[in-house]
């Protein structure tokens, strides 16, 4: 949070904590446990925080959980790039106006972010000409 001034309090922004916490969960190679998730994660947070970080994510559906000994270890139900995609399809079915949140998107876009997002949308064009049994050929 911030006071009045502008300053960074000692407070973390909301989601902040839950954001860390998946991240640590997307980089590892396999379920982990609320121990090695807070070996993970930068800061002095206590053991208790990351269980009640675990159990929210878990509650929202975000996580699944098997046994680990007394215990759960954690893993994401999504990847990365679907759960950031999910909150981008979100934000964007909030707006008032698609075409003017997409147009200041992608003008905010890197050279190479928007040749990119060009490559993306003629390969998803070209798929569903596929899927349609249209070409692009004449006759």
């Amino acid at each position: 949070m911030r006071d009045r001034e502008g300053e960074a309090s000692g407070r973390r922004a909301r989601g902040e904590l839950e954001s860390g916490v998946l991240a640590a969960l997307w980089a590892a190679d396999s379920a982990l446990t609320a121990r090695q998730v807070l070996d993970r994660l930068p800061g002095d947070l206590a053991y208790t925080t990351v269980l009640t970080i675990l159990s929210r994510l878990y509650d929202k559906g975000m996580l699944v959980r098997h046994r680990a000994g007394r215990g759960y270890a954690y893993a994401p139900v999504r990847d990365e790039a679907s759960h950031t995609a999910e909150q981008m399809h979100a934000l964007l079915e909030h707006g008032s106006d698609r075409e003017a949140v997409l147009s200041r998107f992608v003008s905010e876009l890197s050279r190479e972010d928007e040749e990119l997002l060009h490559r993306l949308l003629a390969r998803s064009d070209a798929g569903r000409d596929d899927a349609n049994g249209s070409t692009t050929e004449g006759p």
